[in-house]
């Protein structure tokens, strides 16, 4: 029946597949619905789509607000070719840097070079920096081949049967080995690396930029994804506009500034935040995964079966933590590339001091809070925690000016610089209320390592500065306290897959006629993986409806 809000009135609409969340993997799911023929929808909360894939240009100057490049991972690449969806992209080559010393990541003697780098930091503990990257090469030697041909998913190979015979099923006896061998190395990385050494300043330089508790495959697999990555001209945000554009150009509607706020599985009807309702067959939840839980609605359910299974992954799920989130500084500079260029790539990572967190932080912050008695004490111990973090942290440095030259106005420079940041911390110091005080303090002391580091002299022609919290991102996303990953791997109990062997059942929930996609669905999460079961969950919704028009 049509809704009334104001003067306007809004027809109920039908559609064959609703898509929520219009970040990488709804746009997935939208463009390949779109592509088999569907009445697809697409809603979005924000203004713009893309949602951790985006680009936004600040006095000139083009910043990407999410992933800073893109890792292929047999994934990306053949998506657009089978689409059709053309992309210019430069290779993005990785720069790892400890104090004064850098290397450049390529695939000659990236790994050799990073060898030793670390010697030359830690000289007593040469053997064992040996055997860590003998480590590195076996996993990334799984890697290869995980990742070894295009991801079949994304492959017209059931009219090919030389491609079948030749490649495909050759890879895939390698590829159920060595996905069996990484599915081992499943323990925390800063827990498999202790058992080789004790060092914990060596431990923290090698992973204190990824997640807690990154699983050692995970972890260890991005020296092989640092090969990988290519940066789109335009910036990341041209792989979601471009996706977009298809969704439009093969018949799908974007809804954008459409916060879905109540869904009824009994009825098969959603309700937008101003009043509008959708009608679905089949819907794709590709957004916060607290979000669908929390707005479902199950007055209509008899099933008391089904209700109990829906009861109990919705517990789950709310239950269950975030992944860890960042904090990013965006900073315009007038200085030409070229300054830069003398000390980094396009993209890379670095450690201003490698006596590591572990050594340098004396404990966490919620401890050194925990024995103060009055709101100034505790703003005083966290100015401390937080300055000393930012000394001993790393922190991963972008330059898309260095990949392509419009990102930046002629001569001039943009760089972006992040680090893991607890949501927690920020969301302490906002209830304290010193939130923008918090922001000035980190640019001021982010600014100051750069110039005293890696970039000298920077400080002296900063143009402008833009600070992003995991405040931030959780008020832009959406996604639970900024998460950037998905699920934490700290969670006592994962509410999603978490086995690469069962990634098919990624998309899968209790609720009838409901999929899910994303970064929510399954962990260890990233961007491939979002784009994988999107396409996983569309091909999943196409059965069903073609199914039922039988």
């Amino acid at each position: 029946m049509p809704i009334r809000r104001g003067e306007h009135v809004y027809p109920e609409k039908t559609v064959d597949a609703l898509v929520v969340g219009a970040g990488m993997a709804g746009l997935t799911s939208a463009a390949y619905l779109s592509k088999y023929g569907y009445q697809v929808l697409l809603c979005e909360k924000r203004p713009v789509v893309g949602g951790l894939v985006g680009t936004f240009f600040h006095q000139g100057y083009g910043f990407d607000s999410g992933i800073r490049a893109f890792e292929n991972s047999g994934i990306i690449l053949p998506m657009l070719r089978e689409l059709g969806i053309p992309i210019d992209y430069e290779k993005s080559v990785v720069t790892i840097g400890i104090e004064d010393a850098r290397i450049r990541y390529d695939r000659e003697e990236g790994l050799y070079a990073y060898q030793a780098m670390l010697g030359e930091k830690f000289p007593e503990n040469a053997a064992e920096i040996a055997r860590i990257i003998h480590e590195i090469e076996k996993v990334i030697g799984y890697m290869q081949v995980i990742y070894g041909i295009d991801n079949p998913l994304f492959v017209d190979y059931k009219n090919n049967r030389q491609y079948v015979f030749k490649t495909l099923l050759p890879w895939l006896l390698k590829y159920t080995v060595n996905i069996r061998k990484a599915g081992r190395l499943t323990l925390p990385v800063n827990t498999y690396l202790s058992s080789i050494t004790s060092n914990r300043s060596l431990i923290d330089v090698i992973t204190q930029h990824f997640f807690k508790d990154t699983p050692t495959f995970f972890a260890l697999s991005y020296f092989g994804l640092y090969l990988d990555y290519f940066y789109p001209k335009g910036g990341t945000g041209a792989l979601a506009e471009k996706m977009a554009a298809y969704i439009r150009d093969h018949g799908g509607e974007i809804c954008t500034e459409c916060p879905i706020t109540r869904i009824d599985p009994d009825k098969k009807v959603v309700r937008a935040q101003d009043g509008r309702s959708f009608r679905y067959r089949q819907l794709i939840w590709a957004s916060d995964m607290r979000m669908l839980y929390a707005q479902l609605d199950l007055s209509g359910f008899e099933e008391d079966q089904r209700r109990s299974k829906i009861e109990t992954q919705k517990q789950a799920t709310m239950e269950g933590r975030g992944s860890d989130s960042i904090l990013s500084l965006y900073l315009g500079v007038g200085l030409n590339k070229s300054v830069f260029e003398k000390h980094f790539s396009a993209h890379g990572f670095y450690t201003p001091r490698k006596i590591g967190l572990s050594q340098s932080m004396k404990e966490g912050w919620e401890n050194a809070v925990s024995r103060c008695e009055t709101t100034k004490e505790k703003k005083s111990v966290l100015e401390s925690w937080i300055s000393d973090y930012l000394q001993a942290t790393t922190y991963e440095l972008s330059l898309p000016v260095l990949s392509d030259s419009s990102m930046a106005p002629e001569g001039k420079t943009g760089l972006i610089v992040s680090t893991l940041m607890d949501y927690g911390l920020v969301k302490t110091v906002s209830e304290q209320g010193w939130y923008d005080e918090f922001k000035k303090l980190v640019e001021r002391q982010i600014v100051q390592i750069l110039d005293q580091t890696c970039f000298p002299g920077i400080r002296q022609h900063i143009e402008c500065a833009t600070c992003s919290t995991p405040l931030s991102l959780e008020s832009i996303t959406g996604n639970t306290e900024g998460a950037i990953t998905g699920w934490s791997f700290a969670s006592a109990k994962m509410p999603a897959v978490n086995k690469f062997t069962q990634i098919a059942h990624a998309i899968d929930t209790p609720i009838p006629d409901v999929c899910q996609a994303g970064q929510w669905t399954f962990s260890p999460s990233g961007l491939p993986v979002s784009i994988l079961t999107g396409k996983v969950a569309a091909d999943a919704v196409n059965a069903q409806l073609r199914k039922r028009s039988r």
